[in-house]
């Protein structure tokens, strides 16, 4: 059986857009255009998944997510959205989206995001909880705090962010302006600052960062994050 899944947004032409990539990844879509139609359908309908965009007419993204968690849903909430501002992002992990993505964006990575949190939230109780756990590292869904080891690897917003899309996409191969697309927030940077923060990533959770064994450069295309073979 198919899983349902609600997208919001304002924007027609998004609308069709999204609808047809969940579609592909084998979702059931409900298009919505208005924060109140949101609310009233996740009310009264079991969806799998909401992607929701924040700004809408009427109530905003935000206040969709507030007032979804304070009334005891918990089904996965992918915020997707032109608000590109660190704050923004970080505002909307806080209050309840399990993850946020910044237009444009690439659809192969908001399916793949789609399918692991469906996935996840079906888990049995116990399974997974608020952490997840890649190889040596585990990453705390509420606090988005990484460890490897059980040490805590402090990270910066940005770090942070790509750490997050390395850990639900592992294996998977990441263009420099891929990475840049979906992360970054400031319009007068490009995508030259993606290996600078891939660099200071790499100083933090290698083990030998010259011979980076996690985030591999794949030659002429970019980046692919694995968790190596024990001996």
């Amino acid at each position: 059986m198919e899983d349902r899944v609600l997208i919001v947004d304002d924007d027609e032409a998004v609308l069709t857009m999204l609808e047809k990539v969940m579609r592909s990844y084998g979702f059931l879509p409900d298009t919505v255009m208005t924060g109140e139609e949101a609310i009233e359908r996740i009310m009264n309908i079991g969806y799998a998944l909401v992607l929701l965009d924040i700004n809408l007419k009427g109530i905003n993204g935000f206040q969709v997510i507030e007032r979804i968690r304070k009334n005891g849903q918990n089904l996965p909430i992918i915020v997707i959205s032109a608000r590109k501002e660190e704050y923004d992002t970080l505002y909307g992990l806080d209050i309840g989206a399990d993850d946020y993505i910044t237009k444009p964006f690439n659809p192969v990575i908001l399916g793949a995001k789609a399918k692991a949190l469906v996935r996840r939230s079906k888990a049995p109780s116990g399974t997974c909880g608020e952490i997840m756990t890649v190889g040596p590292f585990s990453y705390n869904l509420s606090t988005l705090r990484l460890y490897k080891g059980g040490a805590e690897i402090e990270l910066t917003g940005r770090e942070n962010a790509i750490m997050k899309l390395f850990l639900d996409n592992a294996g998977r191969v990441f263009s420099r302006e891929m990475i840049f697309d979906l992360i970054w927030a400031d319009p007068s940077a490009d995508s030259s600052a993606v290996p600078v923060y891939i660099n200071r990533l790499r100083q933090k959770i290698e083990d030998d960062p010259a011979a980076p064994a996690f985030i591999q450069n794949i030659r002429g295309i970019g980046y692919r994050f694995v968790i190596p073979e024990k001996p």
